[in-house]
């Protein structure tokens, strides 16, 4: 039987919504971290798993946001979740910044780039660079997110506003998938040097995934800030990125349900197994390697597309 993806997600997402009605607030805290790495997992995918970028510096992007959003809100009592755009154009304007230059690079060579510019975020972010960080101990005191003069605080109510963001931004990049820019994508993926051939702006397609998928970490950085209320240089490790990247891979690049589920997997997991914390990581490292091994495409690897070719007599011209 044909899967159809419409008719899964009109029968998901409603039970999905009913299943904080049932958790304790623990277990729904749980989902709400699995929400945050999967608008960074989605973000990333855009980098990644679309336009075939190797980033490894991912965290730097969702810090320029997280911070960006926690001063603003502490200094000048700006509410957080209006801050939700000013996090996302931040990130993209940095992105932008550090991408330009490198962008032409390619394989390791892109990211060790990238694993370099996430390192020398978070050494400014512990040194307080421009005095306005709060060094190692980060920021406190961010304000709680407020929608319709209600604050938002138990693990319930974040439930719905990051998983209302994450629904959103999964519409939003089916979307782009089947935009002008998302074709282009896909077939740079598919074959860079024939998508070059064609006529193909390889590096400017590029450049806008590195931007579009920053933009989005850069919001996922806010909502993080808002459900925190303290950030601090070590939430946006090098080990952050890594998991942003595992997940990708684990669940498939360029796949938006295979990042929906290598998020549950590697976040979720984890949780599940708590009380075999000393073999979790060997039963996690082990599934990791026969992954690569059985089925280095990921678990739910992005259905080809096809797309119509038109003739001359299709749009009324003789050929």
């Amino acid at each position: 039987m044909k899967f159809n993806r419409k008719r899964f997600y009109l029968a998901a997402v409603p039970i999905f919504f009913l299943v904080p009605l049932i958790l304790n607030p623990y277990w729904v805290d749980v989902l709400n971290s699995i929400g945050l790495y999967a608008l960074l997992g989605l973000s990333l995918n855009l980098i990644v798993g679309y336009a075939g970028l190797f980033n490894l510096g991912h965290a730097a992007f969702y810090a320029v946001g997280a911070y960006t959003s926690a001063i603003l809100n502490t200094t000048y009592h700006i509410p957080i979740l209006l801050l939700l755009p000013v996090a996302g154009l931040a990130a993209g304007i940095f992105a932008l910044i550090v991408a330009r230059p490198i962008i032409h690079l390619r394989g390791d060579y892109l990211c060790i780039v990238t694993i370099g510019v996430g390192e020398i975020v978070r050494i400014a972010l512990i040194n307080d660079v421009f005095g306005i960080t709060g060094g190692a101990n980060g920021i406190f005191g961010i304000a709680r997110p407020r929608i319709f003069g209600m604050v938002i605080r138990t693990p319930h109510q974040f439930f719905y506003l990051i998983w209302l963001f994450v629904a959103i931004t999964v519409f939003l990049f089916y979307r782009l998938e089947d935009s002008r820019v998302g074709r282009a994508l896909n077939y740079i993926r598919e074959d860079e040097v024939a998508a070059e051939a064609c006529g193909i702006n390889v590096a400017h397609y590029k450049l806008i995934s590195f931007v579009v998928g920053a933009t989005w970490a850069g919001m996922a950085g806010n909502i993080f800030a808002a459900k925190m209320t303290i950030i601090s240089p070590e939430s946006f490790s090098f080990w952050e990125s890594v998991l942003m990247f595992t997940l990708i891979i684990l669940g498939g690049a360029g796949s938006i349900e295979g990042v929906l589920l290598g998020a549950f997997l590697i976040i979720g997991l984890p949780e599940i197994f708590r009380e075999l914390s000393n073999a979790r990581m060997l039963f996690f490292g082990a599934a990791m390697i026969a992954m690569m091994i059985f089925r280095p495409e990921g678990l739910i690897p992005p259905v080809p597309k096809k797309y119509r070719v038109f003739s001359g007599t299709d749009r009324g011209e003789t050929t």
